[in-house]
């Protein structure tokens, strides 16, 4: 079986994530005053028009009662249509400041989702039934967006298994370096939740008293990380897994590109690294 580099899932993660970054008004334009409202709204629109329980349980890192705030009323406030069209656009201008011109691999990262196993893997799901676009930007990060959500989709599988809640996966995430401290208030959680998120990992062996990592919590993370990408990849046909180590190098490229025009921060709330 084709083993799907790293790279490419950093790289995968890197241009998806542009949406998420972008100084833009697209989605306050539609009712959507706030960050959380668009992100929630136009990550979430995917599902149809899910209520809180469904969100937080696929998006599995936020509070319950942080998304809460945002949802349902997100859907009284804003046509579901109108969020998916509005964040399609979003991510082909943003690209476009990166990318001078169109990409050429969109038909061959498109090509990847082929006979992909969705089996337990919602928002991958979503995303894939979602109409493809026309232009080979939107084309490209479409597929890419079905890619990440595929990969995401099994880093919850695993940390599920490894009885690994949301909230202390993010405090996980933080201790080993790979996202900002900050990411408990950009998720929603209060201090006192924080703190027993750390204290269960505490519990494993997996964080200090002082809140960083020891070497049996690093060692536990990349079991994860790797695991991760052996679900992911699973899901895909062996004709795609070859295609995707074939299209990783000039994936990678894009995607640093993407970095390198600041439209992606490192590190970030994603903890994934840069490519």
């Amino acid at each position: 079986m084709s083993k799907v580099p790293e790279e490419f899932w950093r790289a995968v993660e890197a241009i998806h994530s542009v949406v998420y970054f972008a100084p833009d008004d697209s989605y306050a334009g539609l009712g959507l005053r706030g960050f959380w409202r668009g992100y929630f709204a136009s990550r979430a629109a995917a599902l149809g028009t899910p209520g809180p329980e469904l969100v937080t349980a696929t998006f599995y890192g936020f509070a319950p009662g942080m998304v809460a705030r945002a949802v349902p009323d997100v859907w009284a406030l804003a046509d579901r249509e109108a969020v998916l069209a509005a964040r399609s656009r979003l991510a082909a201008s943003t690209l476009a400041t990166a990318w001078p011109q169109e990409p050429t691999i969109a038909d061959e990262v498109v090509a990847l989702l082929d006979g992909l196993d969705l089996g337990g893997k919602p928002l991958a799901a979503a995303h894939l039934a979602l109409p493809a676009p026309t232009s080979q930007t939107e084309r490209l990060w479409h597929a890419v967006t079905v890619l990440r959500e595929l990969h995401g989709d099994a880093h919850i599988a695993v940390l599920l298994g490894d009885r690994v809640d949301g909230c202390a996966a993010n405090a996980w995430a933080v201790a080993a370096g790979l996202a900002p401290a900050r990411l408990r208030e950009v998720r929603g959680w209060s201090e006192a939740e924080w703190e027993q998120g750390l204290e269960r990992l505490r519990g494993r062996g997996w964080v200090d008293r002082d809140d960083t990592l020891t070497e049996s919590g690093r060692v536990a993370r990349a079991d994860v990380e790797a695991r991760t990408h052996a679900v992911a990849e699973a899901a895909l046909s062996e004709e795609a897994r070859q295609q995707a180590v074939a299209v990783t190098e000039p994936l990678v490229a894009l995607a640093r590109a993407v970095g390198d025009a600041g439209l992606v921060p490192y590190p970030n709330p994603t903890a994934v690294e840069r490519p």
